[in-house]
């Protein structure tokens, strides 16, 4: 069982660990708005990674096999919701920023931010998105031994361990991000901060098509 463990923590770090387009929205999202609606959108990263480690230990193989077909469609998918993202994201922080220098509307222009559970729901859809998680987690547990030899215990541990894992990594985002908030109060510290964001993720969205 602390085999288990150990592996389902090493392989919950090393998903989350390498900062990509979904952490940079984490980081961003939670310094536009507050470190509880942070907490929530990252906990919904940690929800799809858990997530992906059960379908993997529960598929292995077979999950892994059935996903290959569709792994460019989700691709492009996960692609066009980060420049989605992006877009918008650089288009309102312009747009904020423009009506705080003419004083017209100032930051009621803003669109609200997201609620928690909205946070929530919107991380996990994006990272359920990709994939390409389960493909390898699956390569753990079968690297391992088959995917049936392992008991249930040892499953749950190893999904409960990959998600205690991907969670802890993603809070630290986000009380980054709510740092990051903090210190970038100001409209052209936002401003800055968003399009540095918008432009990691479309540089990371393109690269995921090519």
């Amino acid at each position: 069982m602390t085999a288990a463990l150990v592996a389902g923590l090493v392989a919950g770090y090393g998903i989350a660990v390498p900062v990509g387009a979904v952490g940079t929205y984490l980081v961003s999202l939670t310094a536009r708005t507050s470190l509880r609606t942070g907490v929530c959108a990252a906990l919904g990263v940690a929800a799809a990674d858990g997530l992906y480690a059960l379908l993997a230990t529960a598929g292995g193989a077979a999950v892994a096999t059935a996903l290959r077909p569709v792994l460019t469609p989700l691709r492009w998918a996960s692609a066009l919701v980060l420049l989605t993202l992006a877009t918008v994201g650089a288009v309102s922080a312009v747009r904020r920023y423009r009506a705080h220098r003419l004083s017209v509307l100032g930051d009621r222009s803003a669109p609200p931010p997201p609620s928690p559970v909205r946070a929530f729901l919107s991380l996990l859809g994006i990272t359920l998105l990709n994939p390409t998680t389960v493909v390898y987690f699956a390569a753990l547990v079968l690297g391992n031994g088959a995917a049936d030899a392992v008991r249930p215990l040892e499953q749950g541990l190893f999904v409960l361990a990959a998600f205690a894992a991907s969670a802890s990594w993603q809070l630290l985002l986000a009380g980054s991000g709510a740092l990051l908030g903090r210190a970038l109060t100001g409209h052209r510290g936002r401003l800055a901060t968003a399009l540095v964001s918008s432009g990691v993720m479309t540089v990371l969205a393109v690269r995921m098509l090519l």
